[in-house]
């Protein structure tokens, strides 16, 4: 199966009933979750920034502190005029969706990672009966990849602070410890649920690059604002997919093996 048929599958599977109904609830409870966090956040610091636009307005002595950064006193003269006031307002909400839209990507991540497993027996059911899932780990084991990978994210942002302001290069430093994030949580929850130990080694080893690729494509595609609402199910039959043919591909050639060793007997 070329990569184009994996893709058509893949779709085909998602609009599936089972696999709809897979899809509401992590997009149910992301979008409760954003609401609050958003509207709360933004209520919050438009609130106060309301105040000091009006004291502003108003002429009125805004406190400062001494070790207030020198643009403070800017801020508050910029403060005084509607136009202003309504653009600072206006880059407050733009940006809070900006962080929402990623904050989505990785709540969806770990909503779907307890479907996981539900998502991918329904996969095996329906088109790979004839091979074994053997999943590894424990139950701590998703949380122990959460914390390391989450480590390293923040490790990769503080590391290239140097490249946020190279044009271009800025785009791939921000996003590229967001994808590592992405890649590890994906790939384990996928994998470990499929495959054994032993599978998943040998697997990796010669198909690595491959799934790299597929986790930046499903990356890109999440970057479409909130479309990982609705495809986070999409991104598991995909990945399921890619992880069953290996396995399938493995298993023939471990027969293929036995039997030409039982022929030179």
């Amino acid at each position: 199966m070329n990569e184009l048929d994996l893709v058509k599958v893949s779709i085909k599977d998602f609009f599936t009933k089972k696999m709809l109904k897979f899809s509401i609830l992590p997009l149910i409870f992301t979008l409760i979750v954003m609401y609050i966090l958003f509207f709360s956040a933004a209520g919050y610091g438009m609130d106060s920034l309301q105040i000091v636009i009006t004291q502003a307005q108003n002429g009125e002595e805004i406190a400062v502190a001494n070790d207030a950064p020198f643009y403070f006193d800017w801020a508050t003269f910029l403060l005084q005029y509607s136009v202003t006031a309504w653009i600072v307002g206006f880059l407050v909400y733009t940006v809070g969706i900006i962080f929402v839209m990623m904050f989505s990507v990785f709540l969806t991540l770990a909503i779907i990672g307890f479907l996981t497993p539900f998502i991918l027996k329904a996969l095996h059911k329906r088109h790979y009966s004839d091979l074994q899932m053997n999943g590894h780990g424990t139950i701590l084991t998703p949380l122990i990849v959460l914390v390391k990978s989450t480590l390293v994210m923040i490790f990769l942002f503080i590391a290239f602070i140097p490249l946020y302001f190279i044009p271009f290069i800025n785009i791939i430093a921000f996003n590229l410890p967001f994808y590592y994030f992405f890649h590890k949580l994906l790939n384990h929850d996928v994998a470990s649920t499929i495959l054994s130990d032993e599978e998943y080694f040998t697997i990796h080893k010669k198909e690595k690059n491959s799934f790299r690729i597929r986790t930046f494509l499903l990356y890109m595609l999440s970057l479409v604002p909130f479309i990982t609402l609705f495809s986070a199910v999409f991104f598991i039959i995909y990945l399921g997919h890619g992880y069953f043919i290996e396995l399938r591909k493995l298993k023939q050639k471990e027969a293929s093996a036995i039997d030409k060793f039982l022929e030179l007997k």
